[in-house]
């Protein structure tokens, strides 16, 4: 152990130093002008884990942009395989005048670095060459002991839209006993934690039809339905008076919560006070009667009104009935859930609700992001788990997040646990002005991974 521990902090200023170099291409999926960039990310990868030994590194093209993969097999053929998961594109930076360095002119502030891509996922991509590197040094092996590939995409912060066909198309390439996911957060670099599982996520958008044309209220009012009436009703009713979603069959394929996850939840040394005041200085926890404010942004399905609007908005009075009203509303799903299925059932719910007079029209857009979850008593998990503890030297508890992101697709098209491995911080800023990370952090994420292929070795057999 102290040798892994010797080897990383010798290797630490060479890392940082590489680390900067691919920080500094502004590799933006979200922004056509950074095209090209998010291509020379690509390019500065692979050529990258080529000098660090991987034998097999590959650029795959996709109808969007590239994903790298390299392959480095283990010595013994019948050895475990584990694919590991991260991207190199990364959000855009705006509004630049919040930053207080520029986002792709990486800085370091003690032990800090700044800039876009640090935490959100560069600097817990690269940590993985450091660990391998330091197992490899002090083993004395020339291979690492499971066969490692890394898969590094770079459209997560777009949506993935093209992951899924991609993971198709390589799934004999892709053939994994598990995935390991360095891309969220613990809970504090005094609470290191291990994620198990992110919520997903679908929408839906309905239209509520009355009139052909909006009527004056002094003639009609009263006497036709009211679509904002009839959209406020239906709304109102979305939730019964426990928080719960009052859809038909919402809550059936939820896996709950055990016992065990419930109490390692309550562990953790959360102050909802000032959880409180970051959400915008809210008043009060809301949500699921019986549930945790943790609980319930972890391990709850939700569904949010994000906006309606209809009639007359503007300044001055207009007296009418109006003959449309809108909302828009979104449905964060927990394990178990499909979101095609959700959608299905608001439709069928929502023609319910409405009253005679009035026509709903449900639109789904695409985008639709499956939950994902890894129970706690798992192989991978358990092996996981230990790793970051000879890492910290402490107990390792458990979060879940409530983000979304690919990693169902992983699971199931590779038919693979997922097993998360990150040291990110909620504090890092990821996706705001002045993201940053603890880079005694990533050097713990070294040797956790350093841990990890030894212990995977073992559990995945």
């Amino acid at each position: 152990m102290n040798d892994v521990v010797a080897y990383i902090q010798a290797g630490r200023d060479r890392f940082v130093a590489d680390l900067k170099e691919w920080l500094a291409i502004p590799s933006i999926s979200a922004d056509p002008a950074h095209v090209a960039d998010v291509h020379r990310s690509a390019g500065w990868l692979a050529d990258y884990l080529r000098a660090q030994g991987f034998p097999t590194v590959e650029i795959w093209e996709t109808p969007g942009l590239p994903t790298v993969f390299a392959e480095w097999p283990a010595e013994d053929p019948d050895a475990p395989t584990v694919v590991v998961y991260g991207h190199h594109d990364v959000q855009p930076v705006e509004p630049l005048d919040e930053w207080v360095t520029d986002p792709f002119t990486p800085v370091e502030e003690g032990d800090r670095l700044i800039g876009r891509g640090t935490s959100d996922d560069k600097g817990q991509i690269l940590f993985h060459t450091l660990g391998l590197r330091a197992l490899l040094a002090v083993s004395g092996r020339t291979a690492p002991p499971v066969t490692i590939k890394l898969l590094i995409e770079a459209e997560e912060e777009t949506g993935s839209m093209h992951f899924p066909e991609l993971l198709r198309t390589h799934r004999e390439r892709l053939a994994c006993d598990a995935v390991v996911i360095s891309d969220t957060t613990m809970w504090d670099a005094d609470v290191p934690s291990m994620c198990t599982g992110m919520r997903g996520l679908t929408e839906v958008e309905i239209t509520l039809r009355g009139p052909s044309h909006d009527l004056h209220s002094g003639s009609f009012g009263g006497a036709v339905p009211n679509p904002l009436h009839a959209m406020a009703d239906l709304l109102s009713a979305l939730h019964d008076a426990d928080g719960r979603v009052t859809l038909p069959g919402f809550y059936d394929d939820v896996v709950p919560l055990t016992d065990e996850e419930r109490e390692l939840f309550a562990r953790l040394p959360f102050d909802e006070a000032e959880w409180l005041r970051t959400a915008g200085d809210s008043r009060a926890a809301y949500g699921e009667r019986g549930y945790t404010t943790l609980e319930r942004i972890w391990a709850r399905p939700t569904a949010e009104i994000n906006g309606m609007w209809g009639g007359h908005t503007g300044p001055g009075r207009k007296t009418i009935v109006p003959s449309d009203a809108h909302a828009k509303i979104s449905f964060r799903l927990v394990a178990g859930q499909d979101p095609r299925k959700v959608q299905m059932a608001f439709e069928a719910w929502a023609a319910e609700q409405v009253p005679p007079g009035i026509e709903a029209e449900v639109r789904t857009p695409g985008g639709n992001v499956r939950p994902c979850f890894s129970p706690i008593d798992s192989v991978g998990v358990t092996a996981a788990r230990r790793a970051m503890e000879r890492a910290f030297g402490m107990d390792v508890l458990f979060t879940r997040e409530g983000g979304s992101g690919p990693e169902a697709d992983l699971a199931d098209i590779l038919e693979a646990p997922l097993v998360f491995v990150a040291v990110g911080l909620n504090g890092d800023r990821i996706h705001a002005p002045n993201e940053k990370v603890e880079i005694p952090l990533l050097l713990k994420g070294a040797e956790a991974i350093a841990y990890l292929w030894e212990e995977f070795a073992t559990a995945l057999r």
